[in-house]
């Protein structure tokens, strides 16, 4: 099963209102929100970064999930699962827990190894918009069911607005 398939299984079993709109193949959220004819802020950005743990512990693999007008803050991102510094993961183990490309990743974890934490800002968009695990597949979903199959306890502050100059 691909993980365009898994993920509309997934919102097909909790009856979430979405739909599927096939693009050209672009992985920057910018320019797909400008195709998509999206707000950047409704676009779910999805980086899967690694957390250092205390203690010596092993690190944790995260899912960040930040609007499009957003940056990622690794360090809130690294506390939101009790680690103490975080730093985008390599491509080959993002890929790994991912199966998909750079670009194409969805804002739902499929892999017990990779833990979910989504930006709260993401909850007033109304409309989330995200690559679908192929870049030239989104879904357009409302934010309420998103956060009702993925759970409120995956919401945190981890990003910051981006700045943008004249």
């Amino acid at each position: 099963m691909t993980t365009f398939e898994k993920i509309t299984a997934l919102l097909d079993q909790h009856q979430a209102s979405y739909r599927v709109v096939e693009h050209e193949a672009v992985g920057q959220t910018d320019q797909i929100s400008q195709i998509r004819g999206n707000a950047l802020g409704q676009a779910a950005k999805a980086m899967v970064l690694e957390v250092s743990m205390p203690d010596g512990a092993p690190p944790r693999q995260l899912l960040a999930i930040v609007p499009g007008d957003c940056r990622i803050n690794f360090k809130n991102a690294a506390r939101a699962i009790g680690g103490r510094k975080s730093s985008f993961a390599a491509p080959e183990l993002a890929q790994a827990l991912t199966d998909c490309v750079m670009g194409a990743v969805p804002p739902f974890s499929f892999d017990d190894r990779l833990a979910l934490r989504v930006d709260t800002r993401l909850q007033q968009v109304g409309t989330l918009w995200f690559n679908a695990g192929e870049l030239d597949k989104s879904i357009a979903l409302a934010a309420d069911d998103y956060f009702r199959i993925v759970g409120e306890g995956c919401c945190a502050d981890i990003a910051s607005p981006i700045a943008i100059t004249a």
